[in-house]
């Protein structure tokens, strides 16, 4: 598991020393939180979230990150997985876009901006100054609850990340995309296939067994 060690059968769980003011799927979040041994990890990494443990695990798993190659992450914030990015394929190789501002990742350019603009793509191909041979996307859109509308929205962020992937990429780059349980729709499936030689879907160990999200991964893409 990358290196992070789970909690043994002794090991205490920790409760909120305060409870007051909060409610009760806030409690339960945050007590998620402080026995979770990848936030643990993260935290002594000095990994900005537990969300680069994701991107570690699809890699070593996968290895579709190449030392010496460039990367373009999308919904970045707060910088988990551009971190990694940089770790993997060395500074000045990747530049990570989030509509938040984020504090500065030596070795990467950010971009303040919200992709979903319409003069979002061209901001950011005169940032790479040239194709790249990734592009990653871990972007989500604020839940409603609603399981339908959940993966719509979800679906509409992948389908604008592959669009902006398929103008960048070089031959035989990849594209890994977060979609919801259930996977890729029949349509967006079809579109990976024909431009991607292998196209996996992968779940982390580092995703909790209890989220809905999962990943598409294409590699090869001609």
């Amino acid at each position: 598991m990358s290196g992070v060690e789970r909690p043994g059968p002794r090991a205490l769980k920790e409760r909120l020393k305060s409870t007051k003011k909060r409610t009760k799927s806030s409690k339960a979040w945050l007590e998620r939180q402080l026995n979770d041994p990848y936030v643990r990890a993260a935290k002594t990494a000095g990994y900005r979230s537990r969300a680069a443990f994701k991107l570690k695990e699809m890699d070593d798993k996968h290895h579709f990150l190449k030392r010496g190659h460039s990367a373009v992450d999308l919904g970045a914030a707060p910088g988990g997985w551009t971190q990694v990015l940089v770790e993997r394929l060395g500074e000045g190789r990747v530049v990570g876009v989030d509509i938040q501002e984020m504090e500065p990742i030596k070795g990467a350019i950010l971009m303040h901006l919200d992709f979903m603009d319409a003069a979002a793509p061209e901001a950011i191909k005169r940032a790479l100054a040239g194709p790249v041979d990734t592009v990653l996307s871990d972007m989500a859109s604020p839940a409603t609850g609603h399981r339908e509308t959940d993966h719509l929205r979800v679906m509409a962020l992948c389908e604008t990340a592959l669009d902006f992937a398929v103008e960048v990429l070089k031959p035989g780059g990849a594209f890994l995309c977060k979609v919801l349980r259930g996977g890729t729709e029949r349509g967006l499936l079809e579109t990976l296939k024909k431009r991607f030689a292998k196209v996996v879907h992968v779940k982390p160990p580092a995703s909790r067994a209890d989220s809905a999200e999962m990943y598409v991964l294409a590699t090869g893409f001609r």
